[in-house]
């Protein structure tokens, strides 16, 4: 039986759910985290049978001690040798033309579940890796978190700090052998993105040299390479996922 058990967070649909599908394929036991979708988890639950290393709820939104005690609760049904922080949220905003009231809510809530719950999920998870002799750690990023694009602002600074706390904390705990990576999707056949694909998907692909979005199990694809024993001696790097959109 599996003893690698990793967290996967947003693990109810788009690339949350296909990481949590390809990890269980490749011997993970997978706890699979949701925010409101507690049927989209249960697909996932039915999906990845005895893989399946728990169900649970937690609404990122609310803030740092949410997301500690999601660690805690995963915790307390067995030790973690890996997380991936994937949950996320998009929110577009007009960043002049918005009212201050609209603005302060875009940017608590961005943070809330973009960097401030990965960095608490992150720091509670270390903690218990460096007594256990090491762990890896995924953080989903995105393409924006590199680059400027109209009404992304706070995403994007949401991303951009993601990435730069995991090289940080790659060098930081190399020495404790907790290894930390990063993905930057570019534009991904998913829900997120739908909103914005449909009218604009002549364009998108025309900025894509490789011809297509990404799927999510593209996402999922890397994200179990940098998990695996072949990516031993990475750590702190981001892999992209833009089909060559974009370089850095």
């Amino acid at each position: 039986m599996s003893t690698k058990r990793v967290l996967v967070t947003g693990a109810s649909k788009g690339i949350g759910r296909a990481i949590a599908i390809e990890l269980a394929k490749q011997g993970w036991k997978v706890a699979i985290h949701y925010g409101q979708d507690r049927a989209g988890a249960e697909s996932v639950r039915s999906e990845i049978g005895d893989a399946s290393s728990g169900l649970y709820g937690a609404d990122l939104s609310q803030g740092p001690k949410t997301a500690a005690e999601l660690v805690s609760r995963v915790e307390s049904d067995g030790p973690l040798t890996a997380i991936v922080n994937n949950a996320g949220v998009y929110l577009p905003l007009d960043f002049t033309g918005s009212g201050d009231e609209v603005f302060e809510a875009n940017y608590a809530k961005t943070f809330a579940v973009n960097f401030d719950s990965p960095l608490r999920i992150i720091r509670e998870g270390t903690k218990r890796f460096a007594t256990r002799g090491g762990g890896k750690i995924v953080n989903v990023a995105s393409r924006v978190g590199f680059r400027g694009e109209s009404g992304a602002a706070l995403y994007s600074a949401s991303k951009s700090a993601l990435i730069n706390v995991t090289r940080a904390l790659a060098v930081e705990l190399a020495p404790k052998n907790i290894q930390l990576f990063a993905i930057a999707p570019g534009w991904v056949e998913t829900a997120m993105a739908r909103e914005g694909m449909e009218s604009r998907l002549p364009q998108i692909l025309k900025d894509i040299p490789l011809g297509r979005m990404a799927t999510p199990e593209d996402c999922a694809a890397a994200t179990a390479f940098l998990l695996s024993d072949g990516a031993s001696y990475l750590s702190g790097i981001t892999i992209d996922i833009n089909g060559a959109s974009y370089f850095h």
